[in-house]
């Protein structure tokens, strides 16, 4: 991502931005609840979004132009992100438990950006006065005293989750690039070593930031386990207008030096469990599956792991060699090639039809990683074929959303 925000805290169906469904001024019965009017405010602003955005982004920069050096040069690609952010969070203002557990991974991811406590109260002045703007018809002393209040909660949240991270972990690290290997045309594997030791778990992924392109930050996973040396590798593959990945394809050679956040991410294995693994790699999305095959392996659990490995056609499949001989090693893991196309240029049906055809898998746990679209298909086949959805794990579809652009 690109900015000092991450991701957003909707993803229901329905209501436009953030799930809500209708909740205007005409409901049936008004909810006058703090909450209540948070959503009204919302329910109005929705049809003039772009409008409100650019004006908060104006007054922000306007009444506090310090502020403007936490964002990249180009806002385009991002603009609308710590907007959206702060007001998704807002309306979960009558939910601690999912309200704390968003914010305290928003506060933490912010350190990186150089966002400091001084900067929230300037954020939330212009917040107050976009809101006041455009959605008239809802506001008033009460709205605005919601608002208020919903804003210093979030605020502070995300204040001491930064305080306390800062007591763990530094905001970023410097990794400069020890090699550079290209597997095909457009995607690249890149190994850094950080300054600094870099706890991580197989299957997390970082922000990443190079120096072409300050404070634009784009989201990597870990394409190994832990290793001894501390050597870690990303595969990266170069987007159409893509800034960060075409500069880490095209551009990065040994000797230089990037940023990396800090780990996040739970598409991790339980070693309490033994229970077999389904894992489906598309792409570059294969990185974090490998990264889980060797992990298992590291913990001397023959549990059987199962490798479903996507690409468009056979010459994409970059690092399939890799893979079988880490078949060859482990006689519990079984590695499936599957391209999308077939010889005459056919689709296939790709991974989910793939994974549908054989198994059974519903007693299996499943890791998904690849494109957003791949994601939501695999997630809809392992439901499909019995696999609750407790039981399948999967990178952040709205941080994967943001990692190209």
């Amino acid at each position: 991502m690109d900015g000092p925000t991450s991701t957003s805290a909707g993803g229901g169906g329905g209501g436009g931005w953030f799930g809500h469904g209708p909740a205007g001024p005409d409901a049936a019965v008004e909810d006058t609840s703090d909450a209540g009017l948070l959503r009204r405010t919302m329910a109005e602003l929705e049809p003039v979004a772009d409008k409100a955005i650019s004006y908060f982004y104006a007054l922000l920069f306007l009444r506090h132009p310090e502020v403007r050096e936490l964002f990249p040069a180009a806002m385009d690609t991002q603009r609308d992100r710590l907007f959206k952010a702060l007001l998704a969070a807002a309306t979960h203002a009558d939910d601690p438990a999912v309200l704390t557990a968003y914010l305290t991974r928003l506060g933490c991811g912010h350190r990186k950006y150089g966002t400091l406590p001084e900067h929230y109260p300037a954020v939330g002045e212009a917040l107050i006065g976009a809101l006041a703007r455009y959605a008239p018809g809802t506001w008033g002393p009460r709205t605005e005293a919601a608002w208020v209040g919903a804003y210093t909660t979030v605020s502070q949240i995300m204040i001491d989750a930064a305080a306390a991270d800062g007591l763990r972990a530094p905001a970023w690290w410097h990794a400069e690039v020890v090699a550079h290997e290209r597997r095909t045309p457009d995607v690249a594997v890149v190994t850094v070593r950080p300054d600094q030791p870099y706890p991580f778990l197989a299957g997390q992924y970082t922000a990443l930031e190079t120096p072409w392109w300050p404070r634009i930050w784009r989201h990597y996973s870990f394409a190994s386990a832990p290793r001894s040396d501390g050597l870690l590798s990303f595969h990266v593959k170069a987007v159409p207008a893509g800034w960060v990945s075409n500069a880490l394809v095209h551009r990065a050679r040994p000797g230089d030096v990037l940023r990396l956040g800090p780990p996040t991410g739970s598409m991790t294995v339980d070693h309490n469990r033994d229970s077999a693994l389904l894992c489906l790699g598309g792409g570059t999305g294969i990185a974090p599956i490998k990264a889980l095959v060797e992990d298992v392996a590291r913990h001397g659990r023959r549990r059987t792991v199962d490798v479903f490995y996507g690409a468009r056609r056979d010459h994409d499949l970059y690092d399939i060699d890799t893979m079988l001989r880490l078949q060859q090693s482990h006689p519990w893991l079984s590695v499936h090639p599957v391209v999308d196309d077939d010889a005459a240029g056919l689709p296939t049906g790709g991974l989910p039809q793939a994974v549908r055809t054989s198994g059974p898998w519903d007693a299996h746990d499943a890791y998904l990683s690849g494109p957003p679209g791949l994601i939501r298909r695999g997630v809809d086949a392992l439901v499909g074929i019995g696999i609750p959805a407790q039981r399948i794990r999967h990178d952040s579809l709205e941080e994967l959303a943001g990692a190209g652009n």
